[in-house]
C-alpha cells in the first residue's frame, strides 16, 4: 500500500503541483507566528513547549484519522496516505525554478537567471555571475530535493502519513522561527532547530547514500567522509558533499552576496560547474527516486507474498 501511495502521489504532484504559497502552508506559519508570539519569553523552554503544541496535535489526528479510516476502509486509508503525501512532499514546487534557470542560462540571459535564483532562495544574486548561479541552483536543487521529496519519503516508509507530517512541520518550525527573529530572540528558535536536526539525521545520509548509488559511489563517498563536517549545517554538508562527489563537480566555495564575501568550505573533487551540469543533477535527483521506488516495491512484494 505505501508503495501505491508514493506512486499516485509523485503521479499527481507532478501533474498538478502544490503551489509554495498554498493556504495550507501559510496557514501553519501564521499559527507559528501566533505561536511565538504566545509564548516566546526568551527562554529555550518556551520554544519548546510551543513545538509540542504546533506538532503534536498534527501528529495525533494524522494517526487518528488514518486509523479511523482504515476501520472503514482501506482505500480511504490510502487516500488519506496519498494526500498527507501530496502536501508534505513538493518534487515540481522547486524544480520549475530549476528549469528556469538552466534555460535562461543556457540562453545566455544571466540577468532573468539571477532573477529567479533571488526569487528561489529568497536572497538577492545581483552579484553572482553565470558559473556561481549554476552552482548555487545546484546546492538548492540538491537540499530541496533532499528536503522536499526524499526526506519526506524516508519517514513514511518508516512511520506511514504520520512520519512526512512530522517531518514537514518540523521543518517549517525550524526554518520560520530561525530565520524570521530578532538575533536577541534567537533562543526560542534553538528546541525547533535541534528538533530538526534529529528528525533529519538519519534521512540526510540516506539521502546521501541515495546519490552515491545513483552516481560516482567512490567520489560521493570520499567527499562525504572527508569535506561534510565542514559545512555550517551539518545535514547539509552531508547531501551536499555526496551530491558533489556523485556528479564530480565542485559546490561551495566563496560567494560575493549583499556586497560581502561569504567563505563556504568547498566540496567535491571534480571540475567547475557549468551550465551542462544543471542536467546532471536532474539525473542524479531522479535516479535515486526510482532506487527508492523499486527497494520499496521489492519490499512490498515480499511481504505481500509472505
Amino acid at each position: 500500500m505505501k508503495f501505491l501511495a508514493l506512486v499516485i502521489a509523485l503521479a499527481i504532484e507532478q501533474a498538478r503541483p502544490l503551489r509554495r504559497n498554498n493556504r495550507l502552508y501559510a496557514g501553519f506559519e501564521r499559527y507559528a507566528d501566533y505561536l511565538e508570539g504566545q509564548f516566546n519569553g526568551l527562554q529555550a523552554s518556551h520554544g519548546a513547549i510551543a513545538w509540542l503544541v504546533a506538532v503534536l496535535p498534527l501528529a495525533l489526528l494524522t494517526i487518528l484519522a488514518y486509523a479511523l479510516l482504515g476501520y472503514v476502509n482501506v482505500f480511504l486509508a490510502l487516500a488519506w496516505s496519498i494526500g498527507v503525501l501530496y502536501v508534505a512532499m513538493g518534487f515540481r514546487r522547486f524544480s520549475h525554478c530549476f528549469t528556469d534557470i538552466a534555460q535562461a542560462l543556457r540562453e545566455q540571459n544571466v540577468n532573468s537567471a539571477r532573477d529567479v535564483l533571488g526569487r528561489w532562495r529568497g536572497v538577492p544574486a545581483d552579484e553572482l555571475n553565470a558559473a556561481e548561479i549554476a552552482r548555487v541552483s545546484i546546492e538548492l536543487g540538491l537540499l530541496q530535493a533532499h528536503r522536499y521529496v526524499l526526506g519526506p519519503i524516508f519517514w513514511f516508509v518508516v512511520l506511514g502519513p504520520v512520519g512526512p507530517v512530522v517531518y514537514r512541520a518540523a521543518d517549517l518550525l525550524a526554518e520560520r522561527w530561525g530565520k524570521q527573529m530578532e538575533p536577541e530572540k534567537r533562543i526560542f528558535a534553538l528546541f525547533a532547530e535541534r528538533a530538526f536536526f534529529w528528525i533529519d539525521w538519519l534521512p540526510a545520509r540516506v539521502t546521501a547514500a541515495s546519490f552515491a548509488i545513483a552516481g560516482n559511489f567512490e567520489d560521493a563517498a570520499y567527499c562525504w567522509r572527508t569535506q561534510a563536517a565542514a559545512w555550517n549545517r551539518n545535514a547539509e554538508g552531508v547531501v551536499l558533499a555526496s551530491g558533489a562527489g556523485a556528479l564530480g563537480i565542485k559546490l561551495g566555495g566563496a560567494l560575493r552576496e549583499e556586497g560581502m564575501l561569504n567563505q563556504r568550505p568547498e566540496l567535491g573533487i571534480g571540475e567547475e560547474v557549468e551550465v551542462d551540469d544543471l542536467r546532471g543533477v536532474v539525473g542524479l535527483i531522479w535516479r535515486a527516486l526510482v532506487l527508492w521506488l523499486i527497494l520499496l516495491f521489492i519490499v512490498s512484494v515480499a511481504k505481500a507474498i509472505g
